[in-house]
């Protein structure tokens, strides 16, 4: 199912180069043609970790049984 602009979506691979983990929780900001989308990743605070173009087997949608759950990552400051 292809997700629609400010969806929720979940990472499903880690981007250590981003430092994203598996199970991190995203907001898309972007759809492409090519199926890809832009999807934005911040802290709890609301500072921007990352925003990564994620194609169909990178992300899911959010269940209804998911749990949010809060981890630390340094941020780059802005």
């Amino acid at each position: 199912m292809r997700p629609a602009l400010l969806d929720s979506v979940v990472l499903t691979r880690d981007l250590p180069e981003c430092s994203l983990r598996a199970g991190d929780l995203g907001t898309v900001v972007e759809l492409y043609e090519s199926g890809e989308v832009e999807a934005e990743f911040v802290t709890a605070r609301g500072s921007t970790v990352a925003v990564v173009t994620l194609s169909d087997g990178d992300f899911r949608p959010v269940e209804a049984t998911d749990v949010a759950a809060v981890r630390s990552v340094a941020v780059a400051a802005a």
